[in-house]
């Protein structure tokens, strides 16, 4: 098993909160080999609800195994078009 905190942001916590899942600063536990694609998954997202996943504070794609100290959030689509640049959700076109 690991151990992660878990954060998640904007409408993604309305759904989280129906389910009675906590999305600020949460410790969770997962099996060994969990990416955050199956985070998304068990707690009921589409891919298209998560838009990027922030790994220690760094965008990642969703198929990274995690490790056990983790820092993970969920980033719905919506972010401001800078921000995007500056998060690196969104590469520079060259």
């Amino acid at each position: 098993m690991i151990k992660i905190t878990f954060n998640a942001f904007s409408f993604l916590r309305k759904k989280l909160k129906e389910q009675n899942i906590p999305y600020v600063e949460a410790p969770m536990e997962f099996p060994d080999g969990f990416t955050p694609q199956d985070i998304i998954e068990q707690f009921g997202f589409s891919d298209g609800e998560v838009e990027a996943v922030f790994i220690n504070r760094k965008v990642q794609p969703k198929d990274t195994i995690l490790k056990n100290g983790d820092r993970i959030a969920l980033l719905p689509p919506g972010t401001p078009g800078s921000y995007r640049l500056i998060l690196g959700i969104k590469k520079v076109e060259q």
